[in-house]
């Protein structure tokens, strides 16, 4: 049992690099003992968990089942051991995050404040772009994305919802007929957000929904706040995330052309590598950003 528990270990962590130098790399063994303690392995079990390529490695069905399990037991006996070497009692070392950059314009930056208070010899090195950072990569222990649809991978965690709105000028509101519904505005300049663009928005209103075609797209823009500024100055209606406009719609500088109605929130999430640790500074931020957020 022994054996095959150590086998177990050596098998996960090769899936987590994706090879076995990768694995051999962290282990400290060879590439070949890997293989040889998978192989090892499958034959105790009588099936194959590993379809072996030159490029990768690709699991098979028991092979995902299998490595389910492994993880398991891993993060209860890494947690275990956590809480008995008390090794969290102090947090301290690096953590660099990446995240789109509206968010810097966020009540986020509040609870990074909080964590850093609470955590005083964490150093957080934050990367704000709208390019796509990748985690291995570029070298990030965690990743903040925000997209409409909800993640789903295994090493993602939902950190919270950010509600959107229609946004408009008044100056430009002032010049077009009073909107109570979607289908009002379907034919007014839009601006969209790149470089994914949706020809149709949908809105809803308690139970009743409203599906329109964005027809006249007059300007695409990668940028979130560079969008809201080009709809504060009167170009054309935007969607955008609400926590941009709240200052302004409280002072009259935009307007929000059918408010009763509402379009699907952007999911926020945080994404880490897979193969590490389930305890320690991950966590901790993680945590605290899902359950220590401002209203957004």
């Amino acid at each position: 049992m022994i054996d095959q528990l150590r086998q177990m270990a050596i098998f996960a962590k090769a899936i987590d690099h994706g090879s076995f130098r990768g694995a051999a790399t962290e282990l400290r063994l060879s590439p070949s003992g890997v293989s040889h303690h998978i192989s090892q392995l499958e034959e105790h079990l009588g099936v194959a968990l590993v379809y072996r390529t030159t490029r990768k490695l690709r699991l098979t069905p028991q092979g995902e089942r299998l490595l389910a399990a492994t993880r398991k037991m891993l993060d209860a006996v890494e947690g275990e051991l956590l809480d008995l070497t008390s090794i969290a009692s102090e947090p301290s070392g690096e953590l660099r995050v990446t995240a789109p950059s509206v968010l810097s314009k966020s009540p986020l930056m509040s609870t990074i404040a909080l964590f850093l208070r609470t955590y005083p010899r964490v150093r957080l090195t934050l990367d704000f772009s709208d390019e796509r950072r990748e985690l291995i990569d570029d070298g990030f222990d965690v990743a903040i994305r925000m997209m409409i649809a909800p993640a789903r991978a295994a090493n993602t965690r939902k950190l919270f919802d950010v509600h959107r709105r229609v946004v408009a000028s008044p100056d430009y509101m002032a010049d077009r007929p009073m909107a109570t519904q979607p289908a009002d505005i379907a034919d007014w300049p839009w601006l969209e957000l790149a470089p994914v663009r949706h020809a149709q928005a949908t809105f809803h209103r308690g139970d009743a929904v409203q599906t329109i075609p964005r027809s006249t797209t007059q300007l695409s823009c990668n940028d979130a706040q560079g969008l809201y500024r080009l709809a504060l100055a009167g170009i054309g209606l935007a969607i955008v995330p609400g926590f941009l406009a709240t200052e302004d719609h409280a002072a009259g500088r935009i307007c929000y052309p059918i408010p009763d109605w509402h379009v699907a929130p952007a999911t926020v999430f945080a994404q880490w590598p897979a193969s590490a640790p389930k305890h320690g500074l991950i966590k901790l931020l993680i945590d605290m950003l899902s359950t220590k957020r401002a209203d957004f």
